[in-house]
């Protein structure tokens, strides 16, 4: 059971909520800072926000002489929360159903219109750059039925169809659910066939599904297949964003290659990658890929990280989050990108560092950090480690629980 007035005190800033705590208890700021082992003037200034709390031990001794555990203290002020795990697990049940029907519209169903299957499709895309994974769940179920429901002309249906099974196996990679993400991606990859570039779209989260599923090998036969289908030096036809997705699934390819312990062929496919890139003039594109210099620099940085070079991977992340281009990859991009470098981090023997990017993860895109099991594991990791108060905070806002 909730104590009483528990919610009233999570919602103040901590230093009113601990002068809040404290007065229950009955305790002056002295005697109270007596217990603590702190000054008055220390005291006063924690609660009146001048002076924050940076040792999760004073949180410990503070909770354990205030008679609360260290969440009432770490708890966030915001009234928001992320997404439950039980509600995420349901939300991709229902995914996982609407993915498994084959029915068709009944004569009296309403068909949606193309147009309007493409502004759902488009703002269901923004939703995943900006890392609004349970927005995205929700919508994705409705997307995928409706998309095999509609009338519109063949092409432009199965052109539908492709983006948003595609964007379905994004996610679901994301999610840790990377059998499941197989499925949409080879779904897309069939409604796609007969048109080069959607095949080779469609080709990147197949690649990725492969990949999580421990399948190097087949991740990088699935890229490199549909690299000559968009090649930009092979057509006199290259549209601009072929460059984009030939590139990206060159990265992909070196991603499997370092997933498969095969540093020359990662190192090979990087440097293709990273030729395509110097010929575009930014990192934005119009694929939705983000493929650009500093995707490349990004991408380096994981390809090292998995061969076991920490040293060169943390030297590509710096090079990476130092230009400008950094800013101009989406932000689910970004966050994960700073969730996975915390591996190389941790093996320099640098948890501190480790912290500092999680936590900017969290500000950067939070669904990425409280959504992902992959990103629970590092906060879990990072708690053991190097606990901090802000660390703590977050562990405790995503359901995990902070090192007594």
């Amino acid at each position: 059971m909730t104590a009483p007035g528990r919610h009233r005190i999570t919602e103040l800033p901590i230093g009113r909520r601990i002068a809040q705590l404290r007065t229950r208890r009955g305790l002056t700021q002295q005697v109270f800072a007596d217990r603590i082992g702190k000054s008055h003037s220390w005291v006063d200034k924690v609660e009146r926000g001048i002076r924050s709390l940076d040792r999760i031990s004073v949180i410990h001794t503070i909770a354990n002489v205030l008679g609360v555990t260290p969440d009432v203290i770490l708890a966030p002020t915001t009234s928001s929360r992320p997404e439950p795990a039980t509600n995420t697990t349901a939300a991709v049940e229902h995914l996982r159903t609407a993915l498994a029907r084959y029915d068709t519209p009944t004569p009296d169903q309403q068909s949606p219109s193309a147009a309007d299957l493409h502004h759902r499709i488009q703002y269901a895309h923004s939703a995943y750059q900006h890392a609004h994974y349970p927005q995205l769940l929700r919508t994705l179920p409705d997307l995928l039925t409706h998309t095999r429901h509609t009338t519109t002309a063949r092409a432009d249906a199965a052109h539908l169809q492709t983006r948003i099974y595609r964007l379905t196996a994004h996610l679901l990679t994301k999610l840790d659910e990377p059998h499941l993400a197989w499925l949409a991606a080879d779904r897309a990859i069939t409604t796609a066939t007969g048109h080069p570039r959607h095949t080779a779209a469609a080709a990147i989260p197949l690649a990725q599904a492969l990949r999580a599923l421990h399948r190097p090998t087949l991740a990088i036969q699935a890229a490199l297949t549909a690299v000559p289908l968009i090649d930009p030096a092979g057509t006199n036809d290259a549209a601009p964003d072929d460059h984009a997705l030939a590139g990206t699934l060159l990265i992909e390819a070196a991603l499997a290659a370092a997933t498969g312990n095969d540093p020359t062929t990662a190192h090979h496919y990087a440097h293709r990658a990273a030729q395509l890139a110097a010929t575009r003039p930014g990192d934005n594109d119009a694929t939705t890929t983000g493929f650009g210099p500093t995707a490349v620099e990004v991408a380096r940085a994981h390809i090292a990280t998995i061969l076991g070079d920490p040293h060169q991977a943390i030297t590509h992340h710096q090079y990476a989050t130092a230009g400008h281009g950094w800013r101009e990859l989406p932000a689910e991009h970004r966050a994960a990108h700073l969730i996975d470098i915390t591996r190389a981090y941790l093996d320099t023997g640098n948890p501190t560092a480790a912290t500092h990017a999680v936590i900017a993860a969290d500000q950067t895109a939070p669904a990425e950090t409280r959504t992902r099991p992959t990103a629970h594991t590092v906060v879990a990791t990072l708690l053991r480690t190097s606990p901090t108060p802000d660390l703590t905070r977050l562990a405790t806002t995503i359901g995990l629980t902070p090192r007594p």
